[in-house]
């Protein structure tokens, strides 16, 4: 499935969390990732993150779809991360 995860999580535990969503996701901007994961990447993600948040005070959006296709981006002026490969 077609993942956008963005999260805002307090200035202690930020830098945790930006480590375990590179490790799943493509970091596009902040605290703004994307990329296809399995059910299971989706289910071990939510777990390590829950127990980096503060859940009365931090908070993790999962926005998911089928395929990156069904989906429509637009962005308008820069672009933080482009996920052009380049060999």
């Amino acid at each position: 499935m077609y993942v956008i995860l963005v999260y805002d999580i307090g200035e202690k535990r930020v830098g945790k969390m930006l480590k375990l969503c590179r490790k799943y996701l493509n970091w596009i901007q902040n605290s703004v990732f994307e990329g296809e994961l399995t059910e299971i990447q989706l289910k071990r993600l939510k777990f390590e993150a829950s127990e980096i948040m503060k859940k009365e005070e931090d908070s993790l959006i999962i926005f998911k779809t089928r395929q990156e296709k069904w989906l429509e981006k637009e962005v308008i002026g820069e672009e933080k991360n482009t996920l052009d490969q380049f060999l």
